[in-house]
């Protein structure tokens, strides 16, 4: 899917001169990861670096510019991200996070583009994200403009795990699991060691402990299983997340079409929406 493409238009190589015009009514995707360790197969940039693969590949579809990958995020928790007992995990407090973002966003909401799609590539990073926006619409500094955000994996269907990921544990406990380790294979098997740590009690989704048993909650910080990973099985999630990420994009279902983008008024709501004829999609 990668080999051979056009690389993704990046707004940081435009010059301050020419960025508003270049960007008026464009898409801005802005990948959002985390420096979060992943087991001993894996290396410490995962998040960060599966951020950036998705919204490289969405940008290329959508014609869109991307932003450089913001690489701190939320601190790990045990039943999500092995905790903090594991070395390598950079992070930032929650209400820190929350604060960067919402000035991060509300200074790249003053240019003129017409929608901004941020992609997230760390579970803990979720809720402050959400907050964040949230924060800045209540400004009005997203008027007019459309937001979409979501975590990669919140876009793969049942379907697709159903069919491909025997025994899946849940999202929250795919942490180093088999698809990050599948994605990884296929993006960069450089990365990745030979070793496939299983564990055959991922944690309960929405449960804290204290004081928590890393030992027992992971196995070096794997939360599930890493068997049956393959550089395949990476190159068809990471194709089904991204039609799946585009389609939404293009169709924009549950915008309020005609107050934020005339253009995007639907003729019929049974049906998807198409782009206007002779126009140009997002």
């Amino acid at each position: 899917m990668t080999g051979g493409r056009q690389a993704a238009l990046r707004l940081t190589d435009l010059t301050s001169s020419r960025v508003t015009e270049a960007v008026r009514g464009r898409t801005v995707v802005w990948p959002v990861g985390a420096v979060e360790q992943h087991g001993p197969h894996l290396p410490l940039s995962v998040d960060l670096l599966l951020a950036e693969a998705f919204a490289d590949e969405i940008a290329r579809e959508l014609d869109a510019f991307t932003l450089p990958a913001q690489a701190i995020g939320a601190r790990s928790l045990p039943q999500s991200g092995g905790g903090l007992h594991f070395p390598g995990t950079v992070y930032v407090a929650g209400d820190t996070l929350i604060r960067f973002l919402r000035e991060s966003i509300g200074s790249l909401a003053k240019l003129p583009m017409a929608r901004l799609v941020v992609v997230n590539g760390h579970y803990e990073n979720e809720p402050f994200l959400f907050e964040a926006l949230d924060q800045v619409r209540e400004q009005g500094l997203l008027d007019g403009k459309e937001v979409f955000a979501f975590s990669w994996w919140s876009l793969v269907r049942d379907a697709f795990t159903d069919a491909e990921i025997p025994r899946f544990p849940g999202w929250h406990a795919e942490h180093a699991g088999v698809t990050e380790t599948s994605l990884m294979l296929h993006l960069r098997p450089d990365l990745v060691t030979d070793q496939r740590p299983d564990h055959d009690q991922p944690p309960r989704a929405g449960v804290y402990l204290h004081p928590v048993d890393a030992e027992k909650t992971t196995d070096r910080g794997v939360l599930s299983s890493t068997s049956g990973s393959s550089a395949a099985l990476g190159e068809k999630l990471l194709r089904h997340v991204v039609e799946e990420a585009t389609a939404l994009v293009r169709d924009g279902e549950g915008l309020m079409f005609a107050w934020i983008q005339p253009d995007r008024r639907r003729t019929d709501p049974k049906h998807r929406t198409t782009a206007p004829s002779g126009g140009k999609r997002p």
